[in-house]
């Protein structure tokens, strides 16, 4: 496997940091987000984007279109709920 120049990483970052996606159906390894919108908080220099599908985790899934699509922000609007994440700073659901 290779790995991302640094400044491929950085190019990748301005393109896919906090844009909305979808994991695309082909690959069943990313099965369990299938039809769930989450946001590219970054890309890391191993070239995988860290998503966030508001679940209380972040996976890394690579950051290409080959993988991900992009959700335009107002249909994620419905869709993506950054409330419901418990890495928040002060999440609504803890007591």
């Amino acid at each position: 496997m290779r790995f991302p120049t640094y400044q491929q990483t950085e190019e990748l970052k301005s393109t896919w940091t906090d844009t909305f996606v979808r994991v695309k159906a082909e690959y069943p390894e990313y099965a369990r987000f299938a039809g769930k919108v989450g946001r590219v908080v970054t890309v890391n220099y191993s070239g995988r984007a860290i998503v966030d599908f508001a679940d209380g985790a972040w996976y890394d899934i690579p950051a290409t279109d080959a993988y991900l699509e992009v959700v335009p922000p107002d249909e994620a609007k419905d869709k993506y709920d950054a409330t419901a994440n418990s890495a928040q700073k002060l999440p609504a659901r803890q007591g």
